[in-house]
């Protein structure tokens, strides 16, 4: 079994609904659902002129290896309505992989852990909540440790 963090998203229609609709999608597919973060309400990132987007970070347990993994959550994506518009445009869902065990890959398809990760508030805030003492793989360092230096927090400050 393996442990991977799965980042959710959604701006369009029912946000919240999108979005555990997509967690009870995996949890059919031999993946086991271990936490589960507060779902935050966020700024777009990449292309400003669209509606907010709700997001949250779940941990996962799960059998399947990260390009089983990926492919399922490309099908729960095109199963629940996504259509790529543009990148980084508005979308019903999106799931992404952010870690997976202690894995690096590098793929064209795919990049574990994922490359944005250290400088996307909506991914770091949930994955904070739930895992702040994950190791990310390339940077060697804690996740609440980077969320403080994406936010210019020193230890001991809130």
């Amino acid at each position: 079994m393996s442990i991977a963090y799965i980042g959710i998203g959604s701006n369009l229609g029912d946000r919240v609904k999108n979005c555990l609709a997509a967690i009870e999608l995996m949890e059919k597919e031999h993946i086991t659902v271990i936490k589960r973060s507060s779902i935050y309400e966020t700024e777009p990132w990449g292309v400003n002129n669209q509606p907010l987007f709700l997001n949250m970070v779940i941990e996962i347990e799960t059998v399947m290896n990260p390009v089983e993994l990926l492919n399922l959550l490309k099908d729960i994506e095109k199963k629940m309505g996504r259509e790529n518009s543009y990148h980084w445009g508005p979308r019903i869902i999106d799931l992404d992989i952010l870690l997976f065990d202690n894995l690096i890959v590098n793929m064209d398809n795919l990049r574990i852990p994922h490359p944005f990760l250290h400088k996307r508030d909506f991914v770091l805030r949930p994955l904070k909540e739930i895992a702040p003492d994950i190791i990310h793989p390339l940077l060697k360092r804690r996740i609440d440790e980077i969320f403080r230096n994406l936010h210019g927090i020193k230890n001991g400050d809130s």
